[in-house]
């Protein structure tokens, strides 16, 4: 089968595992969809209590600094724990909080942090295409994915996860550093699905051979679930599901079987569904509703929310 776009889904072979429902998020005409509870909730995703880390006496340097991309909070920590922070001039401590007025460095270099203190969260879903990078500048002058998206004012676009040149489909881009640290993070096991063309002959020892794990050069690994999606003669389309983010793994278990991959896809990450409608090159941001079920599926306190209206119209005339 040599079309285009992953054919809709027709059949189940037996080789299947048998689909739970699951929760999800799969924006359609500005809203959310949201189907029944998820087929598999990661234990590591438990819904937090209030955060302490935020008082009248100011928010934590780790908290603040992730949510503004600097890093995670772990190495943020890391960091402190070095003496590289310092607040006022004096080397900061793990416990130790900004306030108004306080003046921060790190490694001796003059850091505005009050803009991340009042930055709203966007997450955007962005439509890669093949040949795109998934990085700021690209040596060899190839596209990258952040030349295409709308500019922030005193934050950045991460990337929660990559997908690699000949990989399309769906990459979130969020301005909230520590949303998309718990998202990629390995403790928390967040469900990738990816539609994939397989060119070859497919048998079902192959298969299973896949689900229980095959060793490859950084350890075992196996799919969650294999679903056959169709195809006829050499090329066939099956939609897998992996529960980690390994450089090139959907790629590297396949090939692990002899097979080559012709065309592969992201279609979801976590409870975030790919919509039909978004063409490559397009993005769509969520909306409120959206970004608390999100939160919710991270294990973090929503937020409020304030983001400008005017943004939000640029940014949807960005996807015609």
């Amino acid at each position: 089968m040599n079309s285009k776009k992953p054919p809709k889904k027709t059949q189940k072979s037996s080789n299947s595992s048998a689909q739970q429902p699951r929760r999800t998020l799969k924006p359609s005409k500005g809203s959310t969809e949201v189907a029944a509870n998820a087929s598999k909730v990661t234990p590591a995703l438990k819904k937090k209590g209030p955060d302490s880390s935020k008082s009248e006496d100011g928010e934590r340097i780790q908290k603040v600094l992730s949510r503004g991309g600097i890093g995670s909070r772990r190495e943020i920590e890391r960091w402190i724990n070095e003496g590289r922070i310092k607040i006022n001039s004096t080397s900061a401590g793990l416990g130790d909080r900004l306030k108004p007025g306080d003046h921060l460095q790190i490694n001796d270099r003059v850091v505005h942090w009050e803009k991340f203190a009042v930055q709203p969260t966007r997450v955007l879903l962005y439509h890669k295409p093949v040949g795109e990078v998934v990085t700021r500048r690209d040596p060899e002058g190839r596209p990258v994915i952040f030349s295409k998206l709308p500019q922030l004012a005193g934050s950045r676009w991460i990337a929660v996860g990559r997908l690699d040149i000949n990989t399309s489909g769906l990459l979130l881009v969020t301005n909230n550093g520590e949303l998309a640290n718990q998202l990629m993070h390995p403790s928390t096991q967040v469900e990738r699905e990816y539609a994939v063309r397989i060119l070859g002959e497919v048998s079902n020892e192959m298969l299973a051979r896949l689900k229980e794990g095959v060793e490859l050069e950084d350890g075992k690994a196996q799919f969650d679930k294999i679903i056959f999606f169709g195809g006829e003669g050499a090329n066939k389309w099956y939609n897998v599901i992996v529960a980690e983010g390994r450089n090139r793994l959907v790629r590297r278990l396949w090939e692990s079987q002899n097979v080559t991959v012709s065309r592969l896809m992201r279609v979801r990450y976590g409870p975030v569904v790919l919509p039909e409608r978004l063409k490559t090159n397009a993005a769509y941001e969520l909306t409120d509703k959206e970004l608390d079920l999100l939160f919710e599926f991270a294990g973090m306190p929503t937020e409020k929310h304030h983001i400008d209206k005017t943004e939000n119209k640029d940014q949807k005339s960005k996807k015609r």
